[in-house]
């Protein structure tokens, strides 16, 4: 019965109970004045009800996997340069990009468990976050994470054309669990994960992510990357 009503009833974002207050006051106010836009305020209250859900999530925990920080829908997957700020060299290293739209989960977890070595925000533009060139000029913060085998990975949680604000409470030296949530964005965004080999990834091109459960990428795979196609 409780797994029932955790699939039905998700738990809201901490981050979002101040925007869900001040439409449902604005969506009482609208109604006194004119009942058309106090239905429409209302649609507006239940759609960010909607977008700041935190729903629970069963985590894969064996040793070597990344798992996806976000839902979403996979837009790249490629090799990239890691961003400059992280200090992780200028190899190009595997990249997997996952783009958020307005309908998706925006909670972001923790790909791997481990210390949190570097934290770094930088300011930019707010184009459309499906493309690739916004990895490079959005507004973004990089996350540094190093696990306690294998090389460091990149976890870069990047604004989008609407999103305005990135929400992000772990600090330097912090030590992070796998799944764990890391913060949100607001309010459409991409995450970009670089893998480093040994890491292989296992995820194709237009794949559907859920944050926190699906398996970006396995460092202790011994099978080729594994590709895939839309039908």
């Amino acid at each position: 019965m409780a797994l029932m009503l955790r699939q039905v009833f998700a738990p809201i974002h901490p981050d979002g109970w101040k925007f869900i207050g001040i439409a449902a006051v604005f969506m009482l106010i609208l109604f006194v004045i004119w009942a058309p836009l106090g239905w429409i305020a209302l649609i507006l209250t239940l759609w960010l009800v909607y977008f700041f859900r935190d729903p629970w999530r069963v985590t894969p925990a064996r040793p070597g996997l990344i798992v996806s920080p976000a839902d979403g829908i996979v837009v790249s997957l490629g090799p990239a340069s890691p961003p400059p700020e992280l200090e992780m060299g200028a190899e190009p290293l595997p990249r997997i990009g996952i783009f958020l739209n307005l309908f998706d989960v925006h909670v972001a977890r923790s790909p791997i468990g481990g210390k949190l070595g570097a934290r770094r925000y930088t300011k930019g533009r707010f184009i459309n976050a499906s493309l690739d060139k916004a990895s490079d000029d959005n507004e973004r913060l990089a996350l540094r994470i190093l696990p306690e085998d294998g090389p460091a990975i990149a976890c870069v949680l990047i604004a989008g054309l609407v999103a305005r604000r990135i929400v992000c409470s772990p600090y330097e030296g912090q030590t992070l669990t796998v799944g764990e949530r890391i913060g949100i964005i607001r309010f459409g965004s991409r995450v970009d994960v670089y893998c480093p080999p040994p890491y292989v990834p296992l995820v194709a091109l237009g794949q559907r992510m859920v944050g926190g459960e699906t398996v970006l990428a396995d460092r202790l795979a011994v099978a080729p990357a594994i590709g895939g196609f839309a039908h």
